[in-house]
């Protein structure tokens, strides 16, 4: 996995986001490159975490919403219109915490069932913080930061509100994970 994948997925989240939702583009383009950042601490998973990266909000499309779950939708159409790489579909499907989100959604055995998480903590991680150090327009910021607009754009009593509250902790935990890794590379 490597170059290929990541040339397949830039062209697909192109295609599905950047004329319907081009904010929504830009945050994955800026989450893409963040994650090409970090790739020296994932070694052969480095091209996995670019691609994932590049579809995890695939699920956004209009023309690709369900079940109005995002992570649920992107990996069912990754899954089932592209038979993409079980690895990749289950990170799209998991990113930042996607399960305790379905559990306020009264999803979380529909996702926890089709697309178990993957044993793989730092993959996990480093896709979190690829998320959640990127803002809605691409830019970088602080995870704190991040997490702030997120509750200040839905609300604190919306459903994504109520779910990053709950995962915050979760979240700062991951970003803190991968900014240790990348810290511990030789230079």
């Amino acid at each position: 996995m490597g170059d290929l994948i990541e040339e397949w997925a830039t062209r697909l989240a192109e295609i599905e986001l950047s004329t319907a939702l081009p904010r929504r583009w830009a945050h994955t383009q800026g989450v893409a490159e963040r994650a090409t950042e970090i790739r020296q601490v994932l070694g052969k998973n480095a091209g996995l975490l670019v691609a994932a990266a590049t579809l995890h909000d695939v699920g956004y499309a209009p023309q690709l919403v369900v079940t109005g779950f995002h992570p649920l939708d992107g990996a069912r159409f990754l899954r089932d219109e592209h038979g993409a790489d079980e690895r990749l579909v289950r990170l799209v499907a998991n990113h930042s915490f996607a399960l305790l989100e379905a559990e306020e959604r009264g999803l979380q055995g529909e996702l926890a069932s089709e697309f178990p998480l993957l044993a793989e903590p730092l993959l996990m991680d480093a896709l979190v913080y690829c998320d959640m150090t990127t803002t809605p327009e691409g830019g970088r910021t602080s995870v704190q930061d991040r997490v702030a607009e997120i509750i200040s754009r839905y609300g604190g009593d919306s459903v994504v509100g109520r779910f990053i509250r709950r995962a915050a902790p979760e979240i700062f935990g991951a970003v803190g994970r991968v900014e240790a890794a990348l810290a511990a590379q030789p230079r």
